[in-house]
């Protein structure tokens, strides 16, 4: 035994006992076929009569080449791989192999007919060659398609409808049936091709278009749809995912194209359909390059940097390599989170994460003072609406006078630029958060006309998932069991992802020159009733009737609709198509200086409430925080 298992560590050092043991048995199994190919060859020749056969004299030549054609033969299949491939996966390559196997094979033999004078049917090489293909081919696919139908029966997984039928779609069929996590029993595809319906995708049937999907899934007993067209435009995956939505099947998605490129499509890797996917806007484009040059090798400060935007702010900036990050923030559990998370992203990043507030203006003066950064990043305010209506003062104090410390540093301490985040709240405003927004966007344009650094601003709407938005508190009332809490059955918001709403950011620090207001095209506004109506149904319910919508009206200083300025004349385009540049505040510089002045001190005399909104609104006349849009 001991010799036996060195003979086979050194013909086979990489494969184990098991694989050995099925390599033998594929070998034995293709002596028996080669030799039933060619007596079979023989046989059909005399059309099936054995007497005729034996009375040939053709049959003692097939047996009298046996040994060495079955030699050769093994030796063939061993050089084209065909003991060592993974069968379970074999598709057309293999296929291939196995030809160009089998006619070597069968012109080995033949030639060693010949060679040694031995009589044969000039029909033999050609029927022989046939069998051998069969048999040898036969052996091996059958293992494919007896593991595929054990799996399918012992899984008795979802039964599944994919939406389209192209490539993607030939890339999920293909993983369903071979990985082994696969739970899903793809029964339909749907397709809007009129060329490609009633025909077959990998032996799944294209049972017609869009209009078919929600009788397809009553007729087939449809579980689970999953989306699988990665090149559909945004809108048109909206409308699918609409129609999909009404059927009640949970949805799923495949990956984006570049992961279909790069032949990623793994079982693990198709997700569930979230509220983003039904947006129907196109993503905001980046110029990476144009990033790379202010960023890298730079100092970066990012003020509110634990924060959602502030943290993907973090993220996206630390992968362009500056010379040293430092994140500010007041809370110091999310300045933990995000410091933890960088190291271990980046391990060669140089980060500081420093606990202040940006209404501290030592604190503030001591962060410039030591580090010096070249970028800052302005992502710290007070936003939250309803909260913000019942604390005004706190509003003021944070969002203008912490904006206006960290504007006088980066003069003070000679940064090159500082960009601050903004929101479509500030555009006539009616509520204090949107008016200290507004502010802030007048104080970068002071600042950057006196000033060698270049101040710029970002404005855009909601943020999906931020903390605050209504997407968490969605979730939350939906796990709980509802109700749903909608202000307004009319009221409509403009939405984009924290990857985007950063991706905005930095790409106006590229475009930046100073004293701009950038405003993101951000498509369509989507009713919140609809988002919340969405969200219920991803979550497998029915809106009221599982999970109860209800409306609970406007909250203090809540606008129906929110405005980016977009219809405004003299808006001026940018290289991005999607990101415009507003026009600039008109106001006087000194008459800013001293209201700030003046609002400074209402805001540090208590009691004066009622004159600190007179006071705001000398500052934004066009706030009016009596209306309810």
């Amino acid at each position: 035994m001991k010799l036996l298992k060195k003979i086979r560590l050194r013909l086979l050092p990489n494969i184990d006992l098991v694989k050995a043991s099925r390599i033998a048995m594929l070998v034995i199994c293709d002596i028996a076929l080669i030799n039933a190919a060619s007596f079979l060859a023989l046989w059909i020749r005399f059309e099936f009569s054995v007497q005729d056969m034996l009375q040939s004299g053709f049959l003692p030549s097939i047996i009298a080449n046996a040994l060495p054609y079955t030699a050769a033969a093994v030796a063939v299949i061993a050089a084209m791989r065909l003991y060592v491939s993974l069968w379970e996966y074999a598709g057309f390559d293999e296929f291939v192999r196995i030809c160009i196997a089998c006619i070597l094979i069968d012109s080995v033999g033949y030639l060693g007919l010949i060679v040694r004078s031995l009589p044969i049917p000039r029909s033999y090489p050609v029927l022989n060659g046939m069998f051998l293909v069969l048999f040898i081919a036969g052996l091996r696919f059958s293992y494919r398609f007896i593991r595929k139908e054990l799996r399918s029966r012992a899984n008795k997984g979802k039964r599944t409808m994919l939406i389209g039928a192209g490539e993607a779609a030939f890339m999920a069929l293909r993983e369903f049936s071979s990985s082994r996590y696969s739970q899903n029993d793809v029964i339909c595809l749907i397709d809007d091709d009129v060329n490609k319906q009633g025909r077959y995708l990998c032996g799944v049937r294209i049972v017609g278009g869009e209009e078919y999907i929600e009788e397809a899934v009553r007729k087939f007993r449809i579980d689970e749809i999953i989306f699988a067209i990665p090149s559909a435009s945004p809108q048109r995956k909206k409308e699918l995912l609409s129609t999909c939505q009404r059927t009640g099947c949970k949805l799923k998605t495949l990956p984006g194209l570049f992961q279909l490129a790069n032949g990623e499509v793994t079982i693990q890797q198709i997700r569930n359909v979230e509220i983003e996917d039904l947006l129907g806007r196109d993503v905001v484009d980046v110029d990476i390059s144009g990033i790379m040059d202010y960023v890298h090798d730079r100092v970066v400060l990012v003020t509110g940097g634990g924060g959602s935007i502030g943290s993907e702010l973090c993220r996206q900036l630390a992968a362009h390599m500056p010379k040293q990050l430092i994140v500010l923030d007041i809370y110091e559990n999310n300045a933990y989170a995000i410091e933890q998370e960088l190291k271990a992203d980046h391990p060669d990043l140089s980060i500081h994460v420093l606990i202040g507030s940006v209404r501290d203006e030592k604190r503030l003066a001591d962060v410039f003072s030591r580090f010096r950064p070249e970028l800052v990043f302005h992502a710290a305010a007070h936003k939250h609406v309803p909260l913000m209506e019942a604390s005004p003062l706190e509003a003021i104090k944070n969002n203008v006078f912490g904006t206006l410390n960290v504007a006088n540093c980066a003069d003070r301490f000679g940064a090159k630029r500082m960009l601050l985040i903004g929101t479509d709240k500030a555009v006539r405003p009616t509520n204090i958060m949107g008016a200290t927004k507004r502010i802030c966007e007048m104080i970068v344009q002071m600042m950057n006309g006196s000033s060698q650094t270049e101040y710029v601003a970002v404005r855009f709407g909601n943020v999906l998932g931020s903390n605050g938005s209504v997407i968490p508190l969605f979730k939350k009332q939906i796990e709980a069991g509802g109700p749903v809490t909608v202000t307004h059955k009319d009221i409509i918001r403009y939405f984009m992802t924290i990857r985007e709403a950063v991706a905005l950011v930095l790409q106006a620090g590229a475009y930046a020159k100073g004293g701009e207001i950038f405003v993101l095209d951000m498509g369509d506004p989507v009713r919140i009733d609809d988002l919340a109506r969405n969200m219920i149904k991803l979550s497998g319910f029915e809106p009221d009737v599982d999970i109860p919508i209800r409306y609970i009206g406007l909250r203090p200083g809540e606008k129906l609709f929110e405005e980016l300025l977009l219809a405004e004349k003299g808006m001026k385009r940018t290289p991005n198509e999607l990101i415009y540049i507003g026009q600039p505040l008109h106001f006087d510089d000194e008459t800013l200086r001293k209201e700030l002045a003046d609002l400074k001190q209402l805001c540090n005399n208590s009691g004066e409430e009622a004159a600190v909104y007179e006071a705001v609104k000398r500052i934004v006349p066009e706030y009016s925080p009596s209306k309810t849009r």
